[in-house]
């Protein structure tokens, strides 16, 4: 017993720290996307440079998380919460438009990215 409960809580923190990793590599995946917008089509160096620091790092840190995740939702949820959180730097820092479409089709991603979580309940 005592040595199924010792798996049972490594299982879960390599899990724990899957979902960390893909927090991660979501947020420096965003980070390399808005220095795309900043490097004005790679014409000023750091915002330039920072594009592929920022993109290895996203990449090192989701294949980290897909250890012990699925690939399916792991990769939902990074493409899926990284496309809303550019979508809203946009409209926030950029001063991007915003209308109604924009706002429905960011809710149907959240959406989506939460049904993908889910779905495990229904196997």
């Amino acid at each position: 017993m005592r040595f199924a409960i010792i798996g049972y809580i490594n299982f879960e923190l390599k899990r724990s720290m899957s979902w960390i990793y893909l927090i991660l590599a979501i947020l420096l995946e965003v980070s390399g996307t808005t220095s795309m917008k900043l490097s004005d089509g790679f014409s000023k160096f750091w915002p330039s440079a920072m594009i592929f620091v920022f993109y290895a790092l996203s990449f090192t840190s989701l294949t980290y998380a897909l250890k012990e995740l699925e690939v399916s939702v792991t990769y939902a949820v990074w493409s899926g919460l990284g496309t809303v959180l550019i979508a809203l730097i946009g409209i926030v820092w950029f001063k991007e438009s915003v209308n109604p479409m924009k706002i429905i089709s960011i809710a149907v991603i959240i959406i989506g990215v939460i049904g993908l979580n889910l779905s495990h309940r229904f196997d």
